[in-house]
């Protein structure tokens, strides 16, 4: 059975200790099983003080990379690929911690970079990805944990925007998976089951909301199909609601939140639970009272 989980940039935007003491606890009595923690800055949050808060409220974790304009593996500049390097093996270092098996995001180049490629361009930046990626990848496996690349709608990349050119970059190399989200997929899958099935045992992680970055199921998303896929495809880690909160211009600038997706964060992340507590067949949670 899928753990059902939520990021915390719902709510905020940097996660800092504090404001994940005041959330982690409210994430569990809503019933989520996983919560996902973005790692914006190294010191953001503590390892440490984290997998303790965790442990205590019985919930597991994944970790997310944020690619800001700074971190970029296939720039020529190699002290920018070093910086970037240096910044995913402390999400790696982290995510050991608090014992999340994932790290992902779209770790190749900052969310909102394009730039035209024709067929050679493309094939030598995805081999330079590849190279850059090798060791990285291998040293997270040595630490439990796979770098899930996640491709994004052709709004926030050029270079991967489907399963089949992101499998295209981590096939044959050990640690490195595949990270979907539906959000992306809606935009850049002709048919997101087929999209799920191209990724198959390289799946390694699966980000859920509805086609607007709302509540998964306050959509026209094909769950059934959804879920179908991910079982023939042997997908049995979390799905994880990833929405953002307004509170950071910044990051919901880049995100493209322009709107309230909910009467307010907390119901995007409750009524999204209870959808997917529903299409999985999980019995609802009680209410208090």
């Amino acid at each position: 059975m899928h753990h059902l989980g939520a990021n915390t940039w719902i709510w905020v935007s940097p996660l800092t200790d504090a404001r994940l003491a005041e959330l982690a606890p409210r994430i569990r009595g809503w019933g989520f099983d996983t919560i996902e923690l973005p790692i914006e800055n190294p010191g953001d949050w503590d390892p440490d003080t984290t997998a303790a808060l965790l442990d205590d409220l019985g919930l597991t974790a994944t970790v997310c990379a944020a690619m800001s304009p700074e971190r970029d593996l296939v720039v020529d500049d190699e002290d920018v690929v070093r910086r970037t390097g240096d910044y995913l093996r402390y999400c790696v270092r982290a995510a050991a911690r608090v014992g999340s098996r994932v790290v992902a995001g779209p770790i190749y180049a900052p969310v909102g970079r394009t730039w035209r490629l024709d067929a050679d361009e493309r094939a030598a930046t995805v081999r330079r990805l590849r190279d850059r990626l090798r060791p990285l990848a291998e040293e997270a496996a040595g630490q439990g944990v796979t770098l899930a690349v996640e491709p994004l709608n052709r709004f926030e990349t050029s270079l991967l925007n489907t399963a089949e050119q992101t499998l295209e970059v981590v096939d044959g190399i050990p640690g490195a998976g595949i990270a979907l989200d539906t959000f992306h997929m809606n935009i850049e899958e002709r048919d997101i089951p087929t999209a799920i099935r191209t990724a198959g045992p390289r799946l390694a992680h699966v980000q859920v909301c509805a086609n607007d970055r709302g509540a998964p199921g306050n959509d026209h998303l094909d769950w059934t199909g959804i879920v179908d896929a991910l079982h023939d495809v042997g997908y049995a880690g979390p799905l994880c609601i990833e929405s953002f909160t307004a509170e950071n211009r910044t990051i919901a600038t880049a995100a493209a939140i322009w709107r309230p997706l909910a009467p307010t964060q907390d119901q995007l992340a409750t009524a999204g639970l209870a959808f997917l507590r529903a299409l999985l067949g999980r019995p609802a949670v009680p209410t208090a009272g």
